[in-house]
């Protein structure tokens, strides 16, 4: 079959990497793609959210499946675009409707949604411009450090922790009334802090059932000892070493089934990633926010480790027959090491020359921010790629990765040096 998949981060060269090694994938088209998967399929010149466009190379190359990797197509509607077009709405689309969407594309919608189906979470309100003094009267009833968080989609930045109560209220009125992430914070939601360690679980769903993927733990903060500002992600660890059996359980019947119901209860179409933002206060698994998409860099290390068909897979979730479907699961540790352009996350410079890459050895090389410039790699974003290892453990699989960043060279390179150091 034709494949068309949307997206051009590491992890869609994950998601091209591991669709190409299918029998059932004959042409893979992503857009707009990058470097990497320019190499392994077709990359398309436009934007993962110019509908038109798609429909256009849908019809044209006679695609037969659309796998939506990010986001921002899904909370625009891509999913409900091809099913009110008659011309396409045969065509399967692996992400779920503008409305299950919105469990990400507004915190208000999914904190509402975890209240509403008993999935436990922090205490939390929402404030807008009219009510931000409301806000700021609110930030005093709790106990520092204080949360604030855009409502919108602000590219994994719009989240505050602030130990200083006036400094929390100014900042308040910063994202209000200031607008500093824009519209995405026209609304902000204020919760209480949890203290625990943080972990992704990722679920795959057609909507009825569902299968749980391999764990994973990501680094978002850009310094050593996860200080810093927040990034898109600096590395990831697959298994995670303290989710035991008993937490795992947990983890399924308080967390996973409740979301899987209260989507079906609620009439929400919903065929995709659901990624689950947790944290681990007392062993005890509390919900910090909804993904409707694979994390990246998660996804480079969780996708490696899936020795099933992902194109099997998809088909299974579009024909709504994930029960049948036998997932098996590489035993072995997987890691990624984010590199990424000097300055990242805050002013950097693209268009940097790429150059050992010829040298890694026994590591997968998942590009994210890069594309061809007359037939040379070249930095595009500010993560630039992600190198990813196998292990008997994480350590192993991490010293691999490291022995391989050191091979690869661009001007201003940055990378943290200390991946899993809280999983010793």
């Amino acid at each position: 079959m034709n494949i068309l998949l949307l997206g051009s981060g590491g992890r869609e060269h994950a998601f091209a990497w591991k669709m190409t090694q299918s029998p059932l994938c004959d042409t893979l088209f992503v857009a707009p793609g990058n470097a990497g998967t320019a190499t392994i399929a077709t990359n398309l010149d436009f934007s993962a959210t110019d509908f038109e466009a798609i429909k256009a190379v849908v019809i044209k190359e006679n695609i037969e499946m659309v796998v939506v990797g990010p986001e921002d197509p899904l909370v625009k509607g891509v999913y409900d675009f091809f099913l009110n077009d008659a011309d396409l709405k045969h065509i399967p689309v692996i992400g779920p409707s503008k409305l299950g969407a919105q469990l990400e594309g507004s915190k208000e919608f999914a904190k509402e949604f975890m209240m509403k189906h008993q999935v436990p979470t922090a205490a939390y309100d929402s404030f807008t411009a009219e009510t931000v003094e409301k806000g700021c009267e609110f930030l005093a009833t709790l106990q520092p450090p204080y949360v604030l968080k855009a409502d919108g989609l602000a590219a994994g930045k719009g989240v505050l922790i602030i130990q200083d109560l006036a400094e929390a209220q100014t900042e308040l009125r910063n994202m209000l009334v200031g607008q500093k992430f824009g519209a995405a914070s026209s609304k902000v939601v204020i919760e209480e802090f949890l203290d625990g360690i943080e972990l992704s679980c990722f679920v795959l769903t057609d909507g009825k059932s569902y299968k749980i993927l391999p764990t994973a733990k990501d680094y978002k903060r850009i310094g050593e000892g996860d200080t810093g500002l927040n990034t898109g992600g600096m590395g990831a660890v697959s298994p995670v070493p303290y989710v035991d059996a008993v937490l795992m359980e947990k983890i399924e019947t308080r967390i996973v089934q409740p979301t899987i119901a209260g989507l079906q209860k609620d009439g929400i179409p919903y065929k995709g990633f659901v990624f689950i933002g947790l944290i681990n206060v007392n062993n005890e698994p509390i919900v910090i926010e909804y993904n409707v998409r694979m994390g990246d860099p998660e996804t480079e290390v969780v996708v490696p480790r899936l020795k099933s068909d992902l194109v099997e897979l998809f088909l299974a979730v579009a024909n709504e027959k994930l029960d049948e479907f036998n997932l098996e699961v590489d035993e072995r540790s997987a890691t990624t090491v984010m590199i990424v352009s000097g300055g990242y996350p805050e002013d950097f410079e693209k268009g940097k020359a790429i150059s050992g890459l010829e040298n890694v050895e026994n590591s997968i090389v998942f590009h994210a921010g890069t594309k061809l410039d007359n037939g040379a790699v070249v930095t595009n974003g500010g993560r630039v790629m992600a190198i990813t290892s196998y292990g008997s453990n994480f350590q192993e699989a991490l010293q691999q990765s490291y022995d391989n960043v050191s091979k690869i060279q661009f001007e201003k390179m940055n990378y943290r040096k200390d991946i899993g150091f809280d999983l010793v």
